[in-house]
């Protein structure tokens, strides 16, 4: 199956698409990257190009852009399911919401991929759709306490244009993505950030 770019890069809009959440996960993104210390790091889609401006500029990570879309200028363009890229060539590579882009029958190989491509670390982050509960509790003198919940909510996946799928939607509960992402690495941790619901962290360590 051919791929291409699904939308212009005019998408990626200041109170657009970068609202307050997607902030949020923009910290945590770079908190597990720069937690693995790698010397290089590959990112697979480019997006605003926020984890690219801050590596290049305020780290000595040898940082590389990985895309479909070449009006986002990445430094290597090219397909997630096919990455004409030697084994082995980055310490680190991540997708940060890239692969529901794709159909759910290409998800295992772009899996592989990206571990083939890795020296030691692949950290992803997924949609996860359910409606959350959050609770959020600060009172002075005391420590906040914070803790999030999804409520189970099978609905079944239209394609909108961009997304093929989400975690917690019928067909795609997380255990089954688990599984296919513990056949290529060890699963290190998984989070979903309390401040961005939406998103589903997994870092994994290549087997």
């Amino acid at each position: 199956m051919k791929l291409e770019k699904q939308v212009d890069k005019n998408v990626y809009s200041f109170g657009g698409y970068t609202k307050i959440d997607r902030w949020s996960s923009y910290f945590y993104q770079l908190r597990e990257i720069l937690s693995k210390n790698p010397s290089s790091v590959l990112e697979v889609g480019v997006g605003e190009g926020v984890i690219r401006e801050y590596l290049l500029n305020h780290t000595n990570i040898d940082y590389k852009s990985f895309d479909i879309a070449e009006d986002l200028k990445p430094d290597i363009v090219g397909s997630v399911s096919d990455m004409a890229l030697p084994d082995n060539s980055f310490d680190l590579i991540c997708a940060f919401e890239i692969l529901e882009h794709l159909p759910f029958s290409s998800f295992d190989k772009a899996v592989s991929e990206l571990f083939r491509v890795s020296k030691s670390f692949v950290i992803i982050s997924l949609p996860h759709f359910g409606p959350p509960i959050t609770f959020d509790f600060k009172f002075p003198l005391l420590s906040r306490i914070k803790f999030a919940f999804k409520i189970p909510f099978y609905k079944k996946h239209i394609f909108n244009g961009q997304h093929y799928w989400e975690i917690g939607k019928r067909g795609y509960s997380p255990k089954r993505i688990k599984s296919i992402l513990r056949t290529y690495g060890n699963l290190v941790s998984e989070f979903v950030p309390f401040e961005n619901q939406y998103h589903h962290f997994f870092i994994l360590k290549k087997k």
